[in-house]
């Protein structure tokens, strides 16, 4: 059996000393091989405590935000769970580990193609990917027991939120989506609980997120088997 990382190791000793107790996050963080979602020129990074770019503008969440994130949805092994911004990969893939199946969307068809890719190599059969409009979440599927957005949002939208469980979880940055350079971006990690009544909202980091834009963008579309589609 190969011997672990020990930047891995590191990484999540450095999670567990910000606050993460919840063993069964920091175990699906510890199995999850964070240098495959890395591109190459940041490879040497993989297990810095930080967030990096990636593709079409986006960036993979710094290890931290994943482990609030992950540990703020509650999760268990029965539960079906919803992901607004596939990115990388990265995040969904710790949540396949901590329930029975994610549900994954994605605007930018390259970075659908390759986190596709990347389950593939690394044998995770239970994420299912779209190449749409988060903003319309996947109401064929709904609904959820958790749903999870890895964009900013002002606010989130109707139809998302219709997609949640009475008593389901969703985690979101929600705040300014734009400003002149990141600092002025005000953001806040926020958990919803949907109850009988309403909504009970809790507040968890700051944060800055990429902005999550609607629509599909036209890009050039390379296929699985490596033709391209117009």
């Amino acid at each position: 059996m190969a011997e672990p990382d020990p930047r891995l190791i590191e990484l999540v000793m450095s999670l567990r000393k910000q606050g993460i107790t919840d063993f069964k996050v920091l175990s699906a963080i510890e199995r999850t091989p964070r240098e495959v979602f890395v591109d190459a020129p940041f490879a040497h990074a993989a297990y810095d405590n930080t967030a990096l770019p990636i593709a079409c503008g986006q960036t993979i969440s710094q290890p931290y935000v994943v482990a609030v994130s992950t540990e703020a949805l509650d999760l268990d092994e029965k539960m079906r769970v919803l992901e607004i911004g596939t990115g990388s990969g990265y995040q969904a893939s710790v949540l396949s580990r901590l329930c029975r199946r994610v549900y994954s969307v994605e605007r930018h068809w390259s970075l659908h193609l390759d986190a596709g890719r990347r389950f593939k190599a690394l044998k995770i059969d239970n994420i299912s990917t779209r190449h749409g409009d988060g903003f319309l979440g996947w109401p064929e599927q709904a609904p959820f027991d958790r749903i999870l957005f890895t964009a900013a949002v002002r606010e989130i939208p109707d139809v998302v939120l219709e997609q949640l469980k009475p008593g389901g979880i969703l985690v979101a940055p929600i705040g300014d989506v734009a400003g002149p350079d990141l600092e002025s971006i005000s953001q806040l990690l926020t958990k919803m609980i949907r109850t009988e009544t309403g909504w009970k909202k809790e507040a968890l980091i700051p944060v800055v997120f990429v902005p999550m834009l609607p629509g599909v963008p036209l890009e050039k579309r390379e296929t699985h088997d490596g033709s391209e589609q117009r």
